[in-house]
């Protein structure tokens, strides 16, 4: 039998002010965002969506003037800023070839560990970007297995479900989430689902979500961590949201329940209609 291992990570989300058009001072504000982690805690740091560039395009011609490789010294020199220990994701505008591609960088002190292009795009997105090929993306860190996904990939609850199966301890969700209206008193629904999905398979979840409006788009600001409990622990103030969670493998809940055990995969299937 299998003794799951708990400990504590600090989890940040970081809102910096982003640009639309201005990818120098996206850059460089990226980068005044990540200085402050350079020393040797072991952390996940989490920038939003499109951060490089900015999100709402006047249309294609300009989102390919401002997408860059995945290779772009500029991303590396991003993870040079970091610590040892610590994992950044930063949503970037991907140009490869003919295509762009709505994607998430994961940045380390030595460079570019692995790079994830969102598959589910949002209204106007599809006018831009090609699809990612897979449903989130797994990887390997020096703090655990790291889990990313993007903004509406994130209410595709197969997404963060998958990728807990697969074994991710953390997940990362850079997003840009436009302001919808919601009842007085209640968080946004967009916050809710990822409060759900963290919940129901105790994967911590760290969102970095835009603030103020953008060509009259105003943002969310939903920027939070919030742990394996699905409970909202921390919330941005003057562009951060920090908070340490639990990291464990262990998914039992109470004396006679197990949220992966009691799955039954063989029952869910789609029901046809009488």
């Amino acid at each position: 039998m299998v003794v799951p291992v708990s400990r504590a990570l600090d989890a940040v989300a970081v809102s910096p002010v982003i640009e639309i058009g201005d990818l120098d001072g996206n850059l460089r504000r990226l980068g005044a965002a990540l200085d402050g982690f350079g020393d040797e805690t072991p952390r996940l740091v989490v920038l939003p969506e499109l951060a490089t560039s900015g999100y709402v395009f006047a249309d294609r011609a300009e989102a390919q003037e401002l997408a860059i490789t995945r290779d772009d010294p500029r991303l590396v020199a991003l993870g040079s800023r970091l610590g040892a220990n610590t994992i950044a994701v930063v949503g970037f505008a991907e140009l490869d070839g003919d295509d762009l591609y709505n994607s998430a960088a994961v940045l380390t002190h030595s460079g570019i560990l692995a790079v994830y292009r969102k598959s589910h795009l949002w209204a106007e997105e599809k006018l831009v970007f090609t699809p990612g090929t897979d449903a989130g993306m797994l990887v390997d860190t020096s703090i655990g297995r790291l889990g990313v996904a993007i903004c509406y990939d994130n209410e595709f609850p197969e997404i963060p479900r998958a990728l807990a199966l697969g074994g991710a301890e953390i997940l990362a969700l850079p997003v840009n989430w436009p302001l919808v209206p919601r009842p007085e008193g209640e968080r946004a629904p967009e916050t809710i689902q990822a409060m759900a999905s963290a919940r129901s398979s105790r994967l911590p979840t760290v969102i970095s979500d835009r603030r103020g409006a953008e060509r009259g788009v105003p943002w969310t600001g939903g920027t939070a961590v919030i742990d394996g409990s699905g409970w909202v622990v921390a919330e941005e103030r003057d562009g951060v949201a920090a908070a340490s969670v639990t990291i464990t493998s262990d998914k039992v809940v109470g004396p006679h329940n197990d949220l992966f055990a009691d799955r039954r995969p063989d029952l869910y299937r789609a029901h046809e209609s009488s």
